[in-house]
């Protein structure tokens, strides 16, 4: 049934960062939520575990009202998802193979044998065989990224959440990341959401791109329409044009005044 932001309002403060936030994710697709540094991206994945409790409007995961759930429920969802982190949160005390297994060892059923299986299978999917001995700081930084993706699907979830998983990596490493982006698409058929600020990897991992402006969704549709759009806000963030981007921000801006 996929995830269901309707009309997504949270402030911190004085300071309004979702303004009537709409996306439906349906199963199976990769969406891509687009925008500038502290837009608010990071701010709606958190919305979409319960890390984060909207002030008005809806979050739905396969018909469930997120903010409604508490305690065993809130837990089985999260089981449902996995949450890759923007710089991989590993532990530094722990061991790769120890990363990737902990959320196992808290669920029913798992021994230490099925378990280490579950492991070296995620660290071969995401080219990381072999490696489960190392600690974090012997990864490069590509290889933290990885090993947090593994950790991510080892409970074998129907959801992934990514938050700027290319952050930081040169263009090989993030087509290497993209790439895998997509294999857990078709090769598991996890439905994902990846927040971004890098459009060439939205263009290569999305079936749809939402562009996040001023708390709202601005632009939906897919990579194609992304790219031929006309509206002069996308196309500065798409282009990388400071003077189309704000500039047509402004120019909205004053015509509000105007009226």
């Amino acid at each position: 049934m996929g995830i269901h932001l309707r009309e997504v309002r949270k402030s911190f403060g004085p300071r309004d960062v979702l303004r009537g936030f709409t996306l439906r994710v349906t199963d199976g697709e990769t969406a891509a939520i687009v925008g500038p540094s502290g837009s608010g991206k990071s701010v709606l994945l958190k919305h979409v575990v319960g890390l984060l409790t909207p002030d008005s409007g809806s979050v739905t995961v396969d018909g469930a009202a997120v903010p409604e759930l508490k305690g065993r429920a809130l837990v089985r969802l999260r089981r449902r998802i996995g949450y890759v982190f923007q710089f991989a949160a590993l532990f530094d005390s722990m061991t790769v193979a120890e990363n990737v297994g902990m959320g196992l060892r808290r669920m029913p059923g798992w021994d230490r044998r099925r378990i280490r299986a579950r492991t070296e299978d995620c660290l071969a999917l995401v080219e990381l065989a072999g490696m489960g001995d190392r600690y974090p700081a012997q990864l490069s930084g590509g290889q933290r990224k990885r090993a947090g993706l593994a950790r991510a699907i080892a409970p074998s979830p129907r959801y992934l959440l990514y938050d700027e998983p290319t952050t930081g990596l040169d263009p090989v490493t993030t087509a290497v990341i993209d790439r895998l982006i997509l294999r857990m698409r078709d090769e598991l058929g996890v439905t994902g959401l990846v927040v971004t600020h890098d459009m060439t990897s939205a263009f290569r991992v999305a079936d749809r791109i939402t562009m996040l402006h001023e708390g709202k969704a601005r632009f939906t549709g897919t990579p194609a329409e992304v790219r031929a759009a006309a509206d002069p806000v996308l196309r500065g963030f798409v282009e990388g044009n400071p003077d189309l981007y704000f500039g047509a921000g402004r120019a909205r801006s004053e015509d509000r005044a105007e009226r």
